[in-house]
């Protein structure tokens, strides 16, 4: 049985109709749950593991708007369905995952009858909206190096010490070129901040100046 705090928000009937009603499946690492311009089919529901979702831009450059963890909900896919619209970006899964699918139609049933689903629907929204806010604030008001450097400053308080990431990887954490990351990462290593080798960051200087995430 799908466990999910959302669908404690349902009374019995309702929630029983919707247990029913909903579709579960596990996606290996590397998955593509759904891509640009596809139409959304559900709302995605994550039950445990890990799913990343992405922008490409017209330049070819990639951006991780949010992640999903466990009792997640899909935000692109709540704008989707409400709005009609396909999505503008895509869902890759990092870590095996499980994910239970509210068909269209039974979504459009639970948010009718359902206040309580539908606040906690519209809660989720409003709560990722901030989080894309402050991602749009560093983007477009943060020097690229102060990022990088905040990114990598966040982990090593994080106990992280030795990151097993490429630098395009990173790039599409940043929303940048691999290229720009490389000569940044370089100077990083130049300071004495970091160690690189290949797939791999080292952290070292960055650890005495980090501040908890």
């Amino acid at each position: 049985m799908a466990r999910h705090s959302i669908l404690d928000t349902l009374h019995d009937s309702l929630r029983k109709d919707a247990l029913e009603g909903l579709q579960a499946m596990r996606f290996p690492p590397g998955q593509v749950l759904f891509s640009a311009g596809e139409h959304c089919r559900g709302l995605p529901l994550v039950l445990d593991g890990s799913i990343k979702v992405q922008m490409t831009g017209a330049s070819g450059h990639s951006i991780v708007l949010y992640r999903m963890g466990a009792d997640d909900i899909c935000t692109l896919s709540i704008g989707c369905l409400m709005t009609g619209r396909g999505y503008r970006a895509e869902a890759i899964v990092e870590d095996e995952a499980e994910a239970a699918i509210i068909p269209r139609g039974l979504f459009d049933r639970l948010m009718d009858q359902s206040a309580e689903f539908r606040l906690g629907i519209m809660e989720s929204y409003g709560r990722r909206l901030d989080d894309l806010m402050l991602l749009v604030e560093e983007v477009a008001f943060h020097r690229m190096d102060e990022r990088l450097e905040e990114w990598l400053q966040a982990r090593a308080a994080a106990g992280q010490s030795v990151l097993n990431i490429t630098h395009q990887e990173l790039a599409v954490e940043l929303g940048t070129a691999r290229e720009v990351v490389s000569r940044l990462l370089k100077e990083l290593e130049r300071r004495g901040q970091v160690r690189l080798a290949r797939g791999r960051v080292e952290l070292t200087g960055l650890r005495k100046t980090a501040s908890p995430a």
